[in-house]
């Protein structure tokens, strides 16, 4: 497969919205199996071994390629499960394994010296020493990058990094540095990077109290929205706290990152590969980024101007930013 400008990488939580992106214009899906192998461990979500090897066989046949995202990072003693998901994923014939842990890419790079390994952005690794490790090895043939680094600063690290870059493009943002996300776990003992899964759904209440609707996390009150206030999901991170009296958004504002204006900077950077977040959303998420993407593409390959697409309705707090890509606070 030769993507046409940039290599269109889309999400797909569920087998459904596998068969949307690749009808919507992705050249690749990622994906994950039902369990916390995988950091998008929710309740209804992923696939298992059936719904994925016929997830496969539906994209190969429209000329797609699938990557199974096995990005969490094992306990202890308890390493068989991932071992399974890298063996399953390479006998089923997934294009790549998206992997993070150390102990993981060593399995795979030794027991499947033919499977494409791609490293997860959970490594959080964003300088040439530390790629380069990962590549000489382990033999990573791409890396997620983190969303810390500015198009310039990308654009000096292809130049050196050795593997295919691919950069987020839309979708969540959070607080914590990738792979270390581990607030959750504080209040519900799970958390992103050994469960997959922040603010766990059976961790999570609902209740209407004085006319707001007020949601909790474990015992901790997470938000508070008024009955015409649209109310977003309670992680830690995004938590509307109350300090000194006055309640605020303390870490970070739900935003989304929208990055559609920047694909010229970041070919011309050297990227090989634009990632939509977002695993946990419809498929009507799923079709509307991925066919406005496409077209975005689509134009910049034909005669190099894009159409003005406006995906703000969509975007996490129906907000956008550019995230660190131009950090303008410098």
């Amino acid at each position: 497969m030769t993507p046409r400008y940039l290599e269109l990488v889309c999400p797909a939580g569920t087998p459904a919205a596998l068969r949307t992106a690749v009808e919507a214009g992705a050249d690749t899906v990622y994906c994950g199996f039902r369990d916390e192998t995988n950091a998008r461990n929710y309740p209804g979500l992923n696939f298992d071994r059936e719904e994925m090897a016929e997830g496969i066989r539906f994209a190969h046949a429209h000329g797609r390629h699938v990557l199974v995202a096995i990005n969490t990072f094992p306990r202890p003693g308890q390493v068989a499960l991932w071992h399974r998901a890298i063996d399953d994923a390479a006998a089923l014939g997934a294009n790549a394994v998206i992997l993070a842990d150390i102990g993981l890419l060593d399995y795979a790079s030794g027991h499947h010296p033919g499977l494409r390994l791609h490293l997860s952005v959970q490594a959080a690794a964003s300088n040439t020493l530390s790629l380069a490790f990962y590549r000489e090895r382990f033999g990573i043939r791409r890396a997620v990058l983190p969303r810390v680094l500015t198009v310039k600063e990308i654009g000096a690290l292809v130049e050196r990094m050795g593997v295919e870059a691919e950069v987020f493009a839309f979708g969540s943002l959070g607080t914590m540095t990738e792979g270390r996300c581990i607030l959750s776990s504080y209040l519900t003992g799970r958390s992103p990077s050994s469960d997959g899964v922040c603010a766990p759904a059976e961790h999570v209440s609902l209740s209407e109290e004085d006319g707001e609707m007020v949601m909790r996390l474990g015992p901790l009150t997470m938000n508070r929205f008024g009955r015409d206030e649209p109310a977003g999901y309670p992680t830690p991170c995004k938590a509307r706290l109350v300090a000194r009296g006055i309640p605020s958004y303390l870490f970070d504002e739900p935003v989304g990152l929208n990055m559609i204006e920047l694909l010229p900077e970041l070919k011309a950077a050297g990227v090989t590969a634009l990632k939509i977040e977002g695993r946990q959303r419809s498929r009507a998420y799923v079709a509307q980024v991925v066919r406005a993407f496409r077209a975005t593409l689509d134009a910049l390959d034909r005669d190099g101007r894009a159409p003005r697409i406006d995906l703000s309705a969509i975007a996490e707090g129906s907000k956008e930013t550019l995230g660190a890509y131009r950090k303008g606070w410098r």
